[in-house]
C-alpha cells in the first residue's frame, strides 16, 4: 500500500484553525503520483487510525479538499462503502458530532424514523444528522413539509420552498417548480427529507447542522429563505449559511476542469459562499435513508 505523504496536524473543530490549514494548502488539485495512488478499489493511507479520532468537520474538509472527491473517498471507507451497500446513508459521529443526538449511530444506516423522533423534540419539528454516503460528506434534514405545507406561511411552520435560482453572476438560471416538473424522481417534499451534499461552495469546508450554537442555527425557522431566523446550515470554517428548506435551480463549475453544471439544490443564505449547495435524491429502502448515483455530476466543484 504507498501513503501519501500528507500531515494530518489538526486541532480539535471550533478552534481557528481550519482556515488557516485551508489558505496554507491554497486548495490544491489532488496530489500528483509521485505523493500518492489513488487506485480505483480505495488503496490509500493517510494514517486512518488518526483521521477517524479527527472531526469531520475539521479532517475532512482539509482530506477532501487536497485529494479530491475520490481520495477522500478511498481514505473514509474500505471498498465495501462500510458495509451497507453503495446506496445507504450512514450517521458520521467522530468528534463534535459524537454529542448530537445521533451519536451512538456513528457509521449505522440512516433511519427515517430517528428523524421523526428527534424532530418531536424541536419546537418547530425539523432535525438533522450529519452523514457520509459512498464516502462523501451529506447532511440529511427532516423538514414537516407534509403536515405544514397546507397551512398559510409563517414563521415557525417549516416547509419546503421551491425558489428561482441565480448562479454567482447574478443571472436568473431557472426555476425549482419548472426543474421538478421535468424531473419528479429527484425530490419528494412529501417525504419531508432532504440530503445536500456537504461540501461549502466557498472553500470546500464542511458545513454542518446545528454542530455550533447561534442565531443560525436556533431552533426557529423564517419563510423566504433569507438570512434571517435559524434551522440553518453553517459552516464554521468562515461562516458561510445555507438554508436546507429552499429549494432552487443553481449554476456551478468544477474548480479543476471550468466545466459548467446546473443542478437542484437548497439555497445558499448568507456568508462568503457564492452559490447553493447540491441536492442527492434520497431513495427510500423502507425506512432506511439511501441515495441515488445518477447526479454524481453535481458533486464535483470540489475535485
Amino acid at each position: 500500500m504507498v501513503k501519501t505523504s500528507l500531515s494530518l496536524n489538526i486541532k480539535r473543530t471550533g478552534e481557528n484553525t481550519i482556515g488557516d490549514i485551508m489558505d496554507d494548502m491554497k486548495l490544491r488539485p489532488a496530489p500528483s503520483l509521485e505523493d500518492a495512488v489513488l487506485s480505483p478499489l480505495g488503496e490509500v493511507s493517510v494514517n486512518r487510525r488518526q483521521f477517524m479520532r479527527y472531526g469531520f468537520n475539521a479532517a475532512s474538509g482539509v482530506l477532501a479538499a487536497t485529494l479530491g472527491a475520490l481520495g477522500f473517498a478511498s481514505i473514509l471507507l474500505p471498498p465495501s462503502g462500510g458495509g451497507s451497500g453503495d446506496s445507504s446513508v450512514l450517521y458520521w459521529a467522530k468528534g463534535r458530532e459524537d454529542e448530537a443526538w445521533y451519536g451512538a449511530k456513528h457509521l449505522q444506516p440512516m433511519l427515517k424514523s430517528d428523524f421523526v423522533n428527534e424532530a418531536a423534540n424541536s419546537s418547530i419539528g425539523m432535525s438533522g444528522a450529519q452523514g457520509v454516503w459512498n464516502g462523501l460528506p451529506v447532511i440529511v434534514n427532516y423538514v414537516p413539509h407534509a403536515e405544514n405545507s397546507g397551512k398559510p406561511i409563517a414563521d415557525n411552520s417549516p416547509r419546503f420552498q421551491e425558489m428561482a435560482g441565480y448562479d454567482i453572476g447574478k443571472n436568473y438560471v431557472g426555476h425549482a417548480t419548472e426543474f421538478l416538473l421535468g424531473n419528479p424522481d429527484i425530490f419528494d417534499p412529501n417525504n419531508n427529507l432532504i440530503m445536500s451534499f456537504a461540501r461549502c461552495t466557498h472553500l470546500c469546508c464542511i458545513p454542518g447542522w446545528q454542530l455550533v450554537s447561534n442565531s443560525y442555527t436556533d431552533d426557529n425557522w423564517t419563510p423566504g429563505g433569507g438570512d434571517d431566523g435559524g434551522s440553518k446550515m453553517f459552516c464554521i470554517c468562515h461562516s458561510s449559511r445555507f438554508d436546507p428548506t429552499a429549494i432552487e435551480v443553481n449554476r456551478n463549475a468544477n474548480r479543476s476542469t471550468g466545466a459548467s453544471f446546473e443542478y437542484l439544490g437548497i439555497r445558499r443564505a448568507g456568508g462568503p459562499a457564492p452559490v447553493g449547495l447540491p441536492m442527492i435524491p434520497i431513495i427510500m429502502n423502507g425506512d432506511t435513508i439511501e441515495a441515488s448515483s445518477d447526479y454524481t455530476g453535481w458533486l464535483t466543484y470540489c475535485d
